[in-house]
């Protein structure tokens, strides 16, 4: 089934009712070990139909054997998976590894060489003509159905890996790693194209990604996790502005840390208390003034670095560097300034 525009189309043209409230995919305490060492711990998820979900973590984190997992090619040591209330079966419980459901593209993907596109589309269409041409539209590839495979660049394959998958009409779009190897200009394009299978299509999609940037604005809700264990769970803004530990906060960009120790120096900014925890705060929470004001403390300016869009200001205050983040600026480095924090910016962690 391929859920598009909030309907359910077979091949045989047939529509089915939107069940986008109910739970799709459960997972409960699914755990992985490769030999003696721990990959995937006690890890539960629940994703609804067309919901967005992003998995994020350092690299040997435990992201692609989770995926994987789901998708049935590897096989849980423990643990329950359910799709659309049945189990999914892992390699060693069926002969041929996979769900017809649930389409998988890895970061590695292939295509035969010497077959025309539409060629290569077609073993795996599930569609009617119309439904099939629509998916091919949102992956850009309408003009390249004639060519042939080895003609095309990686981000012209990337993106016809992705609407074969699609075209078999899958509920749930699992992506490893889908900007890997590409330009800025092919990954703004596929950005598009991920964008556009969830709002057009309505596909539940759970995506992996090495940068967790590229996740804040996408996904509905982001799983962290750490040598398999999961960090914390919540939307784009809860980890970026309150995650749970400093690893968290290290995954989702630059970050300031005032330890527990060093908040009594620094009590004069809105917010900032001694409370026996170390405090983060975003550099775009930071404030920068050429003279005293309200709130500030006498700080100095030790680098300067444009970023395109903005400026990331380093400025030495009470013995600690911090990181602000500006539009516009007068300052030189060396300068002396006063440092401040926006109100309700801070985050306590543990």
């Amino acid at each position: 089934m391929l859920y598009f525009r909030g309907h359910i189309i077979k091949k045989d043209g047939k529509r089915g009712m939107d069940d986008e409230q109910q739970v799709m995919l459960s997972v409960k305490d699914l755990s992985k070990s490769i030999g003696a060492v721990p990959v995937v711990s006690a890890i539960s998820i629940n994703l609804g139909a067309g919901r967005k979900l992003a998995i994020a973590g350092e690299t040997g984190s435990g992201k692609t054997t989770l995926l994987k997992m789901i998708g049935g090619y590897i096989q849980p040591d423990s643990g329950e998976i359910l799709f659309k209330d049945k189990p999914v079966l892992g390699p060693e419980e069926k002969l041929i590894p996979g769900h017809r459901e649930i389409g998988y593209v890895s970061q590695h993907f292939e295509l035969r060489n010497n077959y025309r596109v539409e060629e290569e589309l077609s073993y795996t269409n599930q569609l009617t003509d119309e439904a099939a041409a629509k998916i091919y539209e949102i992956c850009h590839i309408t003009h390249l159905l004639k060519r042939w495979t080895d003609e095309l660049s990686g981000g012209e394959k990337q993106r016809i890996v992705i609407a074969r998958v699609l075209i078999s009409s899958p509920a749930l779009l699992l992506l490893d790693e889908p900007f890997s190897n590409l330009d800025l200009q092919h990954k703004e394009d596929m950005k598009l194209i991920i964008r556009d299978v969830g709002m057009e299509l309505g596909i539940a999609c759970i995506m992996i990604s090495h940068d967790p940037l590229d996740m804040l604005a996408w996904a509905d809700e982001i799983l962290v996790l750490k040598d398999g264990i999961m960090q914390q769970k919540g939307t784009g803004m809860q980890v970026y502005r309150q995650p749970a530990n400093e690893y968290v906060a290290a995954l989702f960009g630059p970050y300031n840390i005032i330890s527990a120790d060093a908040a009594i120096h620094f009590e004069e900014w809105p917010g900032i208390f001694s409370r026996k925890k170390d405090i983060i705060l975003r550099p775009e929470a930071m404030t920068l003034y050429p003279s005293r004001q309200q709130h500030s403390i006498s700080a100095k300016i030790s680098s300067i670095e444009y970023a395109g869009s903005h400026w990331i200001i380093g400025v030495e205050c009470m013995g600690i560097l911090f990181l602000v983040r500006v539009q516009q600026h007068p300052f030189l480095v060396g300068d002396a300034v006063f440092l401040s924090a926006l109100p309700d910016a801070a985050w306590y962690i543990a």
